[in-house]
C-alpha cells in the first residue's frame, strides 16, 4: 500500500490564485460581451525588453552549430552571469558577495518553496501577515505546522507576525524564539518597505537567537525612494544570518522565460542535533545538484543582457511604464476616498475595502458590477482581512479605464 504525504491535506483546497481564475472564467462564460480588466495576479504584460531578445537569438543560432551546442550546463548557473550579477547588483553598490554564492534558477517563487528542503521539519518559522502564499504553503507541504484552525484563519506551530496599518506595515519582532524568518521587501502584497535601521534589528535578532532570515527582495528595483535597501546585505552582519532571493521576472518581463537567483553567503551556517555548524550554501549546493539540471544558457545569455548599459535602460523605462501605472490607481482612488498603501516602491498598491465588506466580497462587486479583476487580502492571510490588492502589471490605457470604473461606480 502507498501512502501520501498528508501534510498536503492541511491546505486549503485551492491556491487562491486558481481561485480567482475560476471565478473570472465562469463570469466571463457567462458574461462574453463584458471586457474584463485584470489588475489582479502579478504577471508581467509587457515583452521582454529588446537587449535580452537580441541576446536570446545570437545564443540560439549559437547553441544550433554543432561547435557551439551546450549540453547540460552547471547546476549553480554560468559563470558570466553569476559575475554579472556578483558584480552589478552587488560589488556595484558596496557589497562583497562571492561568485560561489550566486545560484541561478528557473525563478524565485521555486528557490522559495524549494529551500526549505535543506531545514529541519523541527524548525520554528515565523512569516509576515499577509504574506505570499507559498512562504506558508510549503511548510505545511514539509510537516512543520499543526493543523489548520477555522476559527483564526491560521496554522498551529507558525508564528504570525501581522503587517498592518496599525504597525506602519512594520512586523515586530517575535516574542518567542524562532528558526526561520521569511521577511518580503518591497513586500507582496502591501507594497511597502523597510528601511536600513528596520532592518537592522532583524539582523540583530538573527544573530541573537541564531536564527536564519529568508530575504526575498524580487521587487527591490522597484524602489524610488533613497536610503531604502535594495538587499539585506546593506545591513552589517546580514551575511551571517540572512539567505536573498531575486528575480529576473519582473523588472525584464522573464515571467515566462524563468531565471532568477539565490544568494547563500558561505558564512550563513546551520546546526546539527548535536551541536556542529553546518554551511547551508554547501547543502543548497548538493541539494541543487540532485534535484536540478539549471537554467538553459540561452535563457542565462538574455538574463546576462540585462547587465549592459543598454538592458539596464530598457529596464528603467520598463520600471518606469509600470510605476505610472501605480501612480494612476493610487492617486485615483484615493481621491475617490479610499485608503491606499504602497505604490511608491512597489508596483503593488494595498487598499482598504470599503467598510462593511469583506475583501472576498469587495473582490465579487469589482468583478460583477465593474469587471475589474484584483486579489483579496484575506487570501494572503487572516490580517489581509479588510484589504485588497491591485496589480500595475497592466497596460496604461486598461489601467486608466479600471481606474475610472472604480471610482465611479463607488461615487454612486
Amino acid at each position: 500500500m502507498s501512502f501520501v504525504n498528508e501534510n498536503f491535506l492541511k491546505l486549503q483546497d485551492s491556491y487562491l490564485f486558481s481561485t480567482i481564475g475560476k471565478k473570472v472564467a465562469k463570469f466571463s462564460e457567462e458574461n462574453p460581451d463584458k471586457k474584463i480588466i485584470k489588475l489582479g495576479i502579478g504577471d508581467v504584460t509587457r515583452p521582454i525588453i529588446p537587449a535580452c531578445k537580441d541576446a536570446m537569438i545570437k545564443a540560439v543560432n549559437e547553441v544550433s552549430t554543432e561547435a557551439g551546442f551546450r549540453g547540460y550546463g552547471p547546476e549553480q548557473g554560468y559563470d558570466f552571469l553569476r559575475d554579472a550579477i556578483a558584480k552589478n547588483d552587488y560589488k556595484d553598490r558596496g557589497i562583497d558577495i562571492d561568485v560561489s554564492e550566486i545560484f541561478v534558477s528557473d525563478g524565485a517563487k521555486c528557490d522559495c518553496g524549494n529551500i526549505v528542503d535543506i531545514f529541519s521539519v523541527d524548525n520554528k518559522v515565523a512569516i509576515t501577515d499577509p504574506v505570499y502564499p507559498v512562504y506558508l504553503d510549503t511548510n505545511v507541504m514539509a510537516g512543520r505546522t499543526g493543523d489548520f484552525d477555522e476559527n483564526s484563519g491560521t496554522f498551529k506551530n507558525i508564528v504570525y507576525l501581522p503587517v498592518t496599518a496599525e504597525n506602519d506595515f512594520k512586523p515586530e519582532l517575535p516574542k518567542e524564539k524562532v528558526d526561520m524568518i521569511y521577511l518580503c521587501f518591497p513586500n507582496n502584497p502591501t507594497g511597502t518597505v523597510l528601511g536600513k535601521e528596520d532592518l537592522k534589528k532583524w539582523v540583530e535578532y538573527a544573530k541573537e537567537n541564531d536564527s536564519i532570515i529568508l530575504y526575498d527582495a524580487a521587487y527591490e528595483a522597484y524602489i524610488t525612494e533613497k536610503n531604502i535597501p535594495h538587499s539585506i546585505y546593506e545591513i552589517e552582519g546580514a551575511k551571517d544570518v540572512a539567505i536573498e532571493f531575486k528575480s529576473f521576472s519582473k523588472n525584464a518581463g522573464f515571467t515566462g522565460i524563468r531565471c532568477a537567483y539565490v544568494v547563500i553567503p558561505n558564512g550563513v551556517k546551520g546546526n546539527t542535533k548535536s551541536g556542529e555548524k553546518v554551511a547551508l550554501n554547501k547543502l543548497w549546493n548538493r541539494r541543487q545538484c540532485t534535484k536540478f539540471n539549471g537554467v538553459s544558457y540561452i535563457t542565462q545569455r538574455a538574463a546576462e543582457a540585462i547587465y549592459t548599459e543598454e538592458g539596464k535602460k530598457q529596464v528603467r523605462d520598463n520600471i518606469g511604464y509600470y510605476m505610472v501605472n501605480a501612480k494612476i490607481i493610487k492617486e485615483g482612488l484615493e481621491k475617490a476616498g479610499f485608503v491606499t498603501y504602497g505604490g511608491v516602491n512597489s508596483p503593488y498598491v494595498w487598499l482598504k475595502v470599503p467598510e462593511g465588506m469583506t475583501s472576498w466580497e469587495f473582490f465579487d462587486v469589482l468583478l460583477e458590477k465593474v469587471n475589474v479583476v484584483g486579489t483579496p487580502g484575506s487570501g494572503f492571510g487572516p490580517h489581509g482581512e479588510g484589504y485588497f490588492r491591485l496589480t500595475a502589471f497592466g497596460n496604461v490605457e486598461n489601467t486608466r479605464e479600471a481606474v475610472k470604473r472604480i471610482v465611479d461606480y463607488f461615487k454612486k
